[in-house]
Order: structure tokens, then sequence, then C-alpha cells
């Protein structure tokens, strides 16, 4: 059981992360290091040479002869930019060029089904525009794909469409075909999909229907994606190691200039970055400016506020929450009480009761809070053999089965998820866990059974996932994220047989599909369903989609977190409302550009689009809050009165004659107005602005007012949260 989300890389991998970035530091005699140099859009001259442009730049400050030996990796198709080895003097002499945006060091980002579909409405018998889904191409920017997945068999479908630019370059032994129509791969040795995660979430998004699927018998039924008939094109950028900025601005690159519709990355850092320093964000920008909606997960360091790292206001960032369908594994004691836990475990113990021991009983070699914990190699074989092993940390299920235990039970902090296990193993909160333990200590010869995991319904769901990075937004407060959230617990989707099931390296189990859990499930969830509006409004902007899905999201009353906008954002996504929204919030490259001026200089912002564009000044510069975004937020002082207003414009895209009126859910801590609060429309596509005045009397330090705006028809609800913060 892993102690974060899906968190595939992360619980499986981090001892090879810190090798790799060993090996790395020690090759280098001039301490160089590997930085990304972003010079915004490529200019639009047919004479420019994005390569011999790079290569003089860096001539510039290097000063040698040799400097083109230095270049790792050139951004010439989709935007311009350069990764480079460099020394610190280096890094600083280019970061002041008037040429250059940023220059920011590479890092390594990690990665972060059968019944989510059915759970989002979203079924089999949809109403579906299955010409138009067959053209539309989803770019996966992963850690590969399995050609040879059934999810992936392109039995039925016809050539790929004609606007595809892109190649199959997925390397040796690895084949295209009209469902998987590209393959490129930035890391490793070929596009094939060696961790699991990139077939996964590709998938999930676009998978064909599978028929009697299952994780050895759990979660059966049939597997399919949001759009099983549209295109994947898969862009690796992962390795066991990680996903190096390098490659994934590449990936980017690659991906815009081959003419995808929809990017799905469900990769994503610890925290968020400046606009110009996150390659996600730099990518997604120029894929924004050809037409093409970027979905990232939000990430998978929740509960903690302030946690997402997707907060650019041109992406969709994308939250977990559950299914009506949870796996629980039970735990049967000697003395007859049941307990029920968490975990994914396939596995089922001949008899009814076992030998149990406290991992500190159960090493000679450790310190006792190491012991508890069962830390890697502590445990002592000769101690464990036959017996269910107690530990205080959820991790330590890899040691008790490398040790050779029968089973393991689990102190979690994640309850709410279920991990796959590499032997009969089952996570406890830390009360029924304390249970044990006092049953443990209550008798000479404690005995217990793990159950073979079952799928229970919950009626609760949706409830956003423990490990969900929450908002506010770090970077720009008056932007909402996460924007939505989706299925991201327990999804059953196709899975590499190339790549481990677990984080133990005795578990030699390989599968074809396999339940994962994270944010990076939820991502192509809503991949899937951006997809599917595009194919009933193929001429739809990024802007609109977003929108169409933001405000028809589900309310999610969920009381036990506050302010829920901040966990769910704009709600939980509901596709068959998304595909008919009757307005929408649309929003231009002018106006993220706009919005960019608030928050970098009239010299980076050029450079970035590609233009002449300059940046208001004095009182004229625009609030980040006026940008044309679904959703409302606000900082204020603590404890003071205020004033906010909002300026919004929404597109007829419902009824050719109809009448919008304003609705205000709100509490009497503070008055909400709009002018004006009815909204009449002649035609499709016709435009018409409002105001949202907001006063209150003042917030306490660290609390937050929250309220909706509902727009109405009759036919259609149109809801923007609302949001005050200190």
């Amino acid at each position: 059981m892993a102690k974060d989300g899906a968190l595939l890389f992360s619980y499986a991998f981090s001892i090879l992360v810190f090798a790799t970035s060993l090996s790395c530091k020690a090759i280098d005699s001039e301490d160089r290091k590997t930085y990304i140099v972003y010079l915004g859009s490529l200019p639009h001259d047919d004479l420019f040479s994005p390569l011999s442009n790079q290569i003089g730049i860096l001539e510039r400050v290097v000063q040698k002869t040799s400097a083109a030996n230095f270049l790792l990796t050139s951004y010439k198709r989709s935007f311009n930019g350069f990764a480079a080895k460099l020394t610190e003097q280096e890094r600083e002499r280019l970061a002041g060029l008037k040429e250059v945006v940023s220059v920011f060091p590479s890092r390594t980002f990690q990665l972060q089904t059968t019944r989510s579909w059915d759970f989002l409405g979203l079924n089999q018998t949809a109403k579906r525009n299955a010409t138009v889904e067959s053209n539309t191409i989803i770019g996966v920017i992963d850690s590969g794909i399995s050609p040879d997945s059934e999810s992936f068999n392109d039995e039925g479908f016809g050539p790929a469409p004609k606007k595809w630019k892109g190649v199959c370059k997925g390397g040796q032994n690895f084949t295209c075909n009209n469902k998987i129509i590209g393959a490129r791969y930035y890391t490793d040795a070929g596009a094939s999909d060696a961790v699991g995660h990139g077939t996964h979430t590709a998938s999930t998004a676009a998978g064909n229907p599978v028929k009697d699927v299952s994780f050895y018998g759990l979660a059966q039924g049939t597997a399919r994606g949001g759009v099983p008939s549209a295109r994947i094109a898969a862009y690796k950028v992962c390795s066991v190691a990680g996903c190096p900025t390098e490659a994934i601005m590449k990936g980017f690159d690659d991906a815009i200039a081959d003419g995808v519709d929809i990017i799905t990355i469900s990769i994503g850092a610890g925290s968020s970055a400046p606009f110009q320093q996150d390659p996600i964000a730099i990518g997604a920008f120029h894929a924004m400016e050809k037409g093409i909606l970027t979905l990232q997960s939000a990430g998978n360091s929740g509960p903690e506020a302030g946690s997402v790292s997707s907060v650019a206001p041109w992406m969709l960032a994308v939250a977990a929450s559950s299914t009506d369908r949870r796996i629980i594994d039970k735990i049967v004691l000697g003395n007859g009480k049941t307990i029920v836990g968490s975990s994914v475990n396939s596995f089922e113990l001949n008899g009814t009761s076992f030998p149990l021991v406290y991992g500190k009983d159960a090493s000679s070699q450790c310190v006792d809070s190491d012991a508890r914990q069962c830390v890697a190699g502590c445990l002592d074989a000769n101690l464990v053999k036959g017996k269910i092993v107690l530990c205080d940390l959820a991790g330590g299920n890899a040691e008790a089965h490398q040790a050779g235990a029968l089973g393991s039970i689990l102190n979690t902090s994640k309850p709410d998820v279920a991990f796959v296990d590499p032997l009969p193993a089952s996570g406890l909160v830390s009360q029924d866990y304390d249970v044990v333990k006092s049953y443990l200590k209550s008798t000479k010869r404690p005995r217990a059974n793990i159950l073979k995991s079952e799928a229970i319904k919950d009626d609760g769901a949706p409830v956003v996932a423990s490990f969900s990075s929450r908002g506010p937004n770090q970077i720009v407060p008056e932007i909402i994220k996460p924007d939505i959230s989706a299925p991201g617990i327990d999804i059953l989707a196709a899975y590499s047989p190339l790549a481990p099931i677990t984080s133990s390296t005795a578990d030699e189990r390989r599968v074809k599909y396999s339940i994962l859990s994270g944010t990076s499930m939820s991502c192509p969830h809503v991949a899937g369903v951006a997809a599917y509006i595009k194919t009933f409004h193929p001429d739809w902007s990024p802007a609109a989609i977003k929108s169409s899905i933001m405000t028809t999201a589900w309310t999610v009353n969920d009381t036990k977190t506050s302010p829920a906008e901040f966990a769910y954002g704009s709600g939980h996504i509901n596709p068959l409302k998304a595909i008919n929204p009757g307005l929408v919030f649309e929003a231009s490259k002018e106006d993220y550009i706009k919005f960019l001026c608030s928050v970098l200089d009239e010299g980076s912002v050029r450079l970035i689009s590609g233009d002449s564009s300059s940046c208001p000044a004095g009182s004229a510069k625009v609030s980040p809050k006026d940008l044309n975004y679904p959703s409302l937020a606000a900082n204020v002082k603590p404890s003071t009165s205020f004033t906010i207003n909002f300026h919004r414009t929404v597109k007829n895209v419902g009824l050719t004659n109809s009448t919008y009126k304003a609705n205000i859910l709100s509490s009497s801590e503070v008055d909400i107005k709009v002018v004006p609060d009815v909204l009449s429309f002649m035609s499709l596509n016709e435009e018409k602005t409002f105001d949202v005045t907001v006063v209150g009397r003042g917030i306490p330090e660290g609390s937050h007012v929250s309220a909706s705006l509902v727009w109405t028809d009759g036919t259609h609800s149109v809801r923007s949260p609302i949001l005050v913060a200190v």
C-alpha cells in the first residue's frame, strides 16, 4: 500500500530516482546542469531558422566554438526554446538577454475504467457523433503506451484523419495502427510503456470497449474510454526515473505540430511554479493558440492547502473524487471481531486464522521505531514466516512481502483509497488499527485472517480524495484551481504487461488491466469528456469547452471540505449536461495576454505572444480577476470592509431566442448584486456582458465566503462559483 495517491512512480521507484540523480551530478566536471531556455513564440518569418538562432544565443554566453555541444534539445515546431547544459554564470548571462523569457532548471516531474463512465452517466447508449469522434485525436503525454492491448485494437477503424501530421516513431518492436496513429519517445529506447501509467490514462480517455475485464476477479465489467472511437497519439516523456522537464516540453512541441485535438497530461510537480517557468503551462499556452485544450492532473499532495500544482488559466486542472463503487478488505480477528479496511487484495488465504505479530517483535536488526513501521530491511524472515505482520506505516507491506510474511495489516492515512498489494494486506485508519494492536496485546496467541477484497456500493459518492491537491492557487489566487473534479479512486483500465503492479521487487505478477488511484486517473476522464464535447461542437475554442465543463458540473455538498471550491473547483463533472451548456465564457489568446500583463513584464509578454502586444499602464492595468473565467474569485484584507467588482461576458450557444435570469445562492455574510440580472438573446453566438458586485463587512483571518451565480432560462443552468478569501 502506498503512502500517497497513484503515485505509481513515487511509491515504486524512489530509489531509482535517487540513484539516477546522483549519477547525473557525477558526470559533469564543469558543474553544468540542464536548464530550459524559453524564448516565447516562433517568429512569423519563413526565413527564420529556430535552431540557428538558438545556437547563436547559446554561443553568446558559452563563449566556446563548441557551444552547440551543450545544446540538448531544440523546441522549434510549436514554440521557441531549447534545453542546454549550462554553468551558473552562463545561466545568469542568458537570463539577462532581452530575447529570453525565462531560464529555469530541469526538474523531474512525477506521474500523478469499468464503472466510472457509468457513474458519470456517459454509458454505452449515450448520444454520440461517431464520424466526428473517429476524426478526434487525443494526445497523451505520459509514460508511453502498450500497442498490443485489446483496448487499442484498431478493428473497424479507418485510416488516420487527413489532418494528422504526426508519425509513428515508437522504436524497435513498436507498431502503430489505426487506433494508435502516432507515437514518439524522448526517454528510454522506445515508446512502449514500462510503467503502466500511460497505458492506463490513454485507455481511460479513449480505450475501446473490452468486455469481462477485471483485476483478478475484482471490479469486473466492460472497460472503456470516454470516446472509444477517437484516435490516440502517444508521447513518451517519462521513464521509471521520472519525467524530465526537457522531455515534457518536447512532447508539447511535437503534439501541437502533429495536429492533436486534446492533450491530456497526468504529470506534475510537487508545487506550482510561475507560468514562465512551468513547462506544462508553457506548452499548454502554445497549444491553446492552436485551438487545443490541455487537461492536467491537479496533483496528489492533498489534503494540504495550496498544494495544487496546475494553476494556469488556459488549462483545465482536474481533482480526484470517488465513484459509487468502493473496494474494501475485511480483517477477521481471532476473537471473532471483523474490521473493514481498504486494499486491492486479490489473494485468498486458505484457513480460518493465522498467527499475528507486531513489526517490532519481528525484527532483530532495527531500532523499535523502524521495526514498528516495517522499514525496508527490518523484518526477520524467520520471525514472520507463516504470520500476518502488523506495521505502523502503510508502506510496510513491501518489506513484509520481501521478508516472506503471509500477510500484513497496515496503518494508513488514506482510508478512502485502496492500493494493489503484493500479498494479503489491508489498510486501517488509526482508530481501527489501534483495535488490532489492543487485541494483539490481550492474548498470548493472537491470530487473524485477511479476506479477499470485494467491491461495495458507496452511496455517498462523489467525495474528493484525501490525496487530491487543494487550492488556493499560490501563483494567482484570483483563479480558482483545481477547476473540476472527476473519478480518480479505484479506476480499472488497461495496463502494461511490462510494468510491475506493486512496489515490491519480489512481486512478479503482470496484468493487462489494473486498478490505480490518483489525479492521474481523473485527468483522462475529463479529457475524454472534452473530446466528447468537441465531437458535437468541432469549432468551439478551448475556453468554450472548458466553460461548458465547469458551468454544468454537479454541485458538491461536502461539509467536511471547506471551502469546497479549493477541493472540487466548480464541482463534479457532468458529461451529458456539458454538451449543451446554454452559455459559455469565451477567452481568446488576446485575453490571456492581457491576463499575463498583470503578472509579467511587458518584454516577456511580447516574446510569449510573438507580436507587438503592449501592456496597459497605471490605472488601466487589468486585474487577474477580470479574466473572463467561468469562476469568480478574489482575495481581500482580513476584517476589513470590501467591495469587489467582476466583469464577465457570456455567449449564447443554447436556444436562438432565450432569456436568462440571474439567481444568487449565498449566505448572509455578503451582499451580491448582478447587473443586469436578466440577459435576453435574439440569436446564437450573441454575446452579453454583466457585472457582479460583492460587498462584505469583513472576513476574519484565514476565512472565506462562498456563493454561486446561476443563470437559468428554464432549460439550462449555468453556474459560476464565487469565492472571496482572506
